[in-house]
């Protein structure tokens, strides 16, 4: 079976976790026997996991690292997208927004769906359905759309973007099969986007063991705190309102009332930083909050290895990898109860990201309860590891399976 996978983002060409699913489940259907062919907007570096990676643009100018980050982001601003014009060899070779550049890609993939052919078509995100519309119609196969997150989300559920929402919607209705990534997120889209319950399987995200971050030693400053006697709260994740920053912040000022010994690290960047960094100063807590921008691999894993709770406060989180990789390495986590993760670690605490209380209450039991601590992370270490990318590819299999008997169905 010839899978054609549109994807916006892979890694090291990422900048959080849609790169990362992307990754682990195209890897884990080529293990499972799947020929994959995973289609990305420009040409940039690409890690190998046995997919074949091909681009849809016709240039042979590669991208530069700050290109990337900023073009594959999903996120860049308008002034971002000038820098991208201004910085290119080629000038004109970018779109003038994000929803141009989404549209070029899309213009392109016809020809890539004609040269490669395909059984299925798998689009990821809103990004990537237009691209998967085009291929559907190029072809005559069944298109798969894959949630991994909505407008909803993206703005905490306030208000949407409507050209993002107009293509959201349009993507999911022009599919044969949604995929959701929670039980979470597929209430969102029966509910936000109109979608019939019966069309939308549920497909949680995964993680593969090797995939644990691996550093060979802990950072030997924080190697010292600890030994002093410190705490350290760590927060993985874009800096937005959808991750719930500003909750983090608030419960690290009633945690510190406390355990005044505490550390909370910050790592990643995004549109609330700088006020992130200003209320902390505000508050006087800028000596017991470390930001260290965006980081992955070793850096990331040091952190981890550092850490004594890994806390994600999300607003609305279809699903959440930043908990399993903490798992993965060793470290228990508190978790937003609004979020697609809790549905498959049950040893993970958990509050609603606005009770700052009940998650303060909660990271100071951590600190001051070693067993508390150590039985969350042999437990949820557990959880994370039998969420396994190759299990989950099984059961996509399945999903493909279904929407091509009932895409033959309805054409016949």
């Amino acid at each position: 079976m010839r899978i054609l996978m549109y994807g916006w983002e892979f890694p090291p060409a990422n900048s959080g976790g849609l790169g990362v699913a992307c990754y682990g489940l195209s890897r884990g259907l080529v293990q499972e026997g799947a020929d994959i062919v995973f289609v990305l907007p420009r040409r940039c570096p690409v890690a190998q996991n046995g997919a074949r990676v091909v681009f849809a643009d016709t240039t042979r100018e590669v991208l530069t690292d700050e290109q990337t980050r900023l073009l594959l982001s999903g996120y860049a601003s308008q002034e971002q997208t000038d820098f991208l014009q201004k910085s290119s060899s080629r000038g004109a070779a970018y779109g003038a927004s994000l929803f141009d550049e989404v549209l070029r890609y899309a213009a392109r993939s016809s020809d890539v769906a004609l040269r490669e052919g395909a059984d299925i078509i798998h689009a990821h995100d809103w990004l990537s359905y237009p691209a998967g519309m085009a291929a559907k119609k190029a072809l005559g196969v069944p298109l798969v759309a894959h949630v991994h997150a909505t407008e909803f989300d993206r703005t905490g559920f306030g208000i949407p973007d409507q050209r993002v929402y107009d293509i959201e919607r349009a993507g999911m209705h022009a599919a044969d099969m949604v995929v959701a990534v929670s039980e979470y997120t597929k209430g969102v889209i029966v509910e936000k986007y109109g979608i019939a319950p019966e069309k939308v399987m549920v497909l949680h995200n995964g993680i593969d063991a090797d995939d644990t971050a691996v550093a060979s030693a802990v950072e030997s400053d924080m190697k010292r705190l600890k030994e002093s006697g410190w705490g350290v709260v760590l927060f993985v994740g874009r800096l937005t309102i959808q991750k719930g920053p500003d909750y983090f912040l608030a419960t690290a000022r009633k945690v510190l009332e406390h355990k005044p010994k505490t550390l909370f690290v910050v790592s990643g960047s995004g549109d609330m930083a700088r006020q992130m960094i200003d209320t902390g100063a505000y508050h006087g807590l800028g000596d017991k909050i470390l930001y260290t921008g965006f980081v992955r691999g070793k850096e990331l894993a040091r952190l981890y290895k550092t850490a004594d709770l890994v806390v994600m406060p999300s607003v609305s989180e279809p699903f959440g990898i930043v908990p399993l990789e903490a798992l993965l390495n060793g470290i228990p986590v508190l978790i937003s109860k609004q979020s697609g993760v809790a549905e498959v670690v049950p040893n993970a605490l958990k509050a609603d990201f606005w009770d700052v209380d009940d998650m303060a209450h909660k990271i100071i039991s951590v600190l001051e309860y070693p067993a508390l601590k150590k039985t969350l992370a042999e437990q949820g270490g557990k959880d994370a590891r039998s969420q396994a990318w190759r299990k989950v590819a099984r059961s996509c299999i399945m999903v493909y399976e279904k929407v091509r008997n009932v895409f033959n169905v309805s054409h016949v």
